[in-house]
């Protein structure tokens, strides 16, 4: 039996690979220099163009822009969660008929431009006045903020209800059978086990169509809507000033960066237990 009387010394860490220069980095930190020289001269443009009565006279109405588009977005993005619900289960259903349309209607709203759906619903469905106005529908259709509305309920629960069933259907098998063996229903089994994973899954792409709609939102700007896009247009075509569009993009950064961030907090919390 051998035993070990002495240790081997202690080294040192073998040094680092030196870092070669090849073509493809140096074109990386032209264009990283390039970005930066561009943030920079649109900063300085806000600074040497900042106008306090324009700030003043139009800061209000983007507020407000601000506060319809979260209010559609949010409104959109909730009701299309529940109405993806029943379509994701339709998908997944053996029925043929019921699969059959709930694919067809995934398939048309995922393959039409966000555009043409509002335009078919605002102007298509405005040409049905008469029938609208007998079955006590016209209020609803003759208001841009709704049309916008329903054309983005119907849009994001296409997407919502693919995301959905991809995330159950990733379940393993396993799972299901595991439940089975512990005697639970099949309902219970889903709400308890295979949905809690499947929303786990289903979170990044949850947060990539959130973010989507919510930079799609600025097309029902174009039906009147004055949400974030609509009172830009409005200050644009008031002082023809390009800095207008400016400020929008930087609140819709805002947005974008403030909605990341959350669902970062979100995905942290929820997945802590997988955490090693």
């Amino acid at each position: 039996m051998s035993v070990i009387s002495e240790l081997i010394a202690p080294r040192p860490a073998p040094p680092a690979p030196r870092l070669r220069i090849t073509a493809a980095r140096i074109a990386g930190i032209v264009v990283l220099i390039l970005w930066a020289l561009l943030a920079l001269g649109l900063v300085m443009t806000v600074i040497n163009g900042w106008n306090q009565e324009k700030f003043l006279r139009y800061g209000p109405r983007y507020l407000h822009g601000l506060w319809v588009t979260i209010s559609l977005v949010g409104l959109s993005v909730v009701l299309g969660a529940l109405l993806s619900l029943p379509i994701a289960f339709a998908r997944m259903s053996q029925n043929r008929l019921l699969n059959g349309l709930a694919y067809g209607y995934v398939y048309v709203f995922r393959s039409t431009p966000l555009l043409a759906q509002l335009f078919l619903i605002y102007y298509g469905l405005g040409s049905f006045k008469p029938q609208l106005e007998s079955v006590g529908l016209w209020w609803f259709f003759r208001e841009a903020w709704y049309c916008g509305l329903f054309s983005f309920v119907l849009n994001t629960a296409a997407y919502q209800a693919e995301i959905l069933r991809g995330a159950i259907q990733s379940v393993p098998r396993g799972q299901h059978e595991g439940a089975a063996a512990l005697g639970l229903s099949a309902r219970v089994a889903f709400r308890k086990i295979i949905l809690p994973q499947a929303l786990i899954v289903a979170l990044r792409p949850y947060g990539n169509e959130l973010v989507l709609m919510m930079k799609g939102s600025a097309v029902v700007a174009i039906v009147t809507v004055y949400d974030l896009m609509g009172e830009t247009r409005y200050a644009f075509s008031r002082t023809f000033d390009y800095q207008t569009y400016l400020w929008a993009a930087v609140f819709y950064l805002l947005m974008v960066e403030g909605l990341r961030q959350i669902w970062a907090v979100l995905e942290k919390r929820l997945t802590r237990h997988l955490k090693r």
